[in-house]
């Protein structure tokens, strides 16, 4: 039954990413654009290979995949809400809280790289779990929506990161000293072989969330708990399960994944911190990643990827004239129609269970 759920649903997530291309190669000819060159930069984007001028690059497959890292983890990070009830719109927030926790131990600790590089992966996670367990929280005791908590914490993150940013020492007003080399999961290897690209060693980190999060969700008693209270807290309540808790730990969890991703940026990317005036809306495309790949491990990578892919393809498209608001429209016509699946599938749900009824009055 779970595998046909499985494969329904990565079968209508794929309707809803051809749908959206077909809806946006119509935009594209209306407004007299080349759906080609849309293709061309994708293709490109993914493989390295140019089908115009017949050259390979291997630089945009590093680059590509080093965008896709923190989006496949604000995917996990929001899926994992989903999956316990919990609808985590602060992921953002978390983002942010996570890159400085990272920076933190990056720059003011000198440690062996064996152990300075975990520490600080290790920093990130934590710093987005306790961001993530305030509004947990007050969810578990006082019974205060996560979604308006989340919102507003996304704001107190942005700017409490940049008033301990700037007083690391020798930040500016842009950004911070260079984190240490022994922190970093910058990989001279991995670059070489991506023709200089930013790809870096988080894609290990990532291996492990997406196994880790498959495994708590799915394989422990703890997951199922976690899943029991976000499908209906009284019968988890009567059956014995600490509700209050549970609420606080899936929101920890949650936060856990997003802080990673700030890793990603800060360690991986950018190699120091970077205070910020505007949100760079990796949280927020974590909820797109996640409602595309079904709140699963598998089909959050393969969204994650595709999402990537797409906000990489951003400059080629411009330089091949097409402009950024087509992948904005992509982007939102593929959130669109997973979210008319969805009515799709109640509305089937409720045709079948009333047939059944029917049915069983004759």
């Amino acid at each position: 039954m779970k595998k046909t759920l499985r494969n329904n649903q990565l079968i209508l997530s794929l309707i809803a990413v051809l749908a959206s291309f077909f809806v946006a190669i119509i935009v594209m000819l209306l407004t007299r654009l080349n759906p080609l060159h849309f293709f061309v930069a994708l293709i490109r984007t993914f493989s390295g290979y140019d089908i115009l001028r017949g050259n390979f690059n291997p630089r945009y497959i590093g680059e590509f995949i080093q965008t896709s890292l923190p989006l496949i983890l604000t995917g996990l990070s929001v899926g994992f809400a989903f999956r316990t009830g919990m609808f985590n719109i602060g992921a953002e927030g978390q983002v942010i809280m996570g890159s400085l926790g990272a920076v933190t131990v990056g720059i003011l600790f000198d440690l062996p790289f064996y152990i300075h590089l975990p520490l600080a992966i290790l920093a990130a996670a934590v710093f987005g779990a306790l961001w993530a367990a305030i509004p947990g929280i007050l969810k578990a005791k006082f019974g205060v929506h996560e979604v308006v908590v989340t919102i507003m914490l996304n704001y107190t993150a942005l700017y409490f990161n940049a008033y301990i940013l700037k007083l690391l020492p020798g930040s500016d007003n842009q950004k911070t000293v260079d984190i240490a080399t022994s922190a970093l999961l910058r990989s001279d290897f991995l670059r070489s072989i991506t023709a200089n690209s930013r790809m870096h060693w988080g894609f290990v980190v990532v291996i492990i969330a997406i196994i880790a999060f498959r495994f708590i969700i799915d394989r422990t008693t703890f997951g199922y708990e976690l899943r029991a209270v976000g499908f209906n807290p009284s019968a988890a309540e009567y059956s014995g399960i600490k509700v209050q808790s549970r609420i606080v730990y899936a929101m920890i969890i949650s936060g856990a994944f997003a802080g990673l991703a700030g890793a990603m940026l800060s360690l991986g990317t950018f190699d120091y911190g970077r205070v910020l005036y505007h949100f760079e809306n990796y949280g927020f495309d974590g909820i797109s990643v996640a409602l595309l790949g079904g709140n699963t491990g598998l089909g959050i990578l393969l969204s994650g990827v595709l999402f990537g892919i797409l906000k990489s393809s951003q400059t080629m498209m411009q330089s091949l004239g097409i402009p950024l608001e087509i992948v904005n429209i992509v982007s939102g016509l593929i959130i669109l129609f997973v979210a008319m699946q969805y009515g799709i599938q109640a509305l089937l749900r409720r045709l079948s269970k009333r047939k059944e009824r029917e049915d069983g009055s004759i």
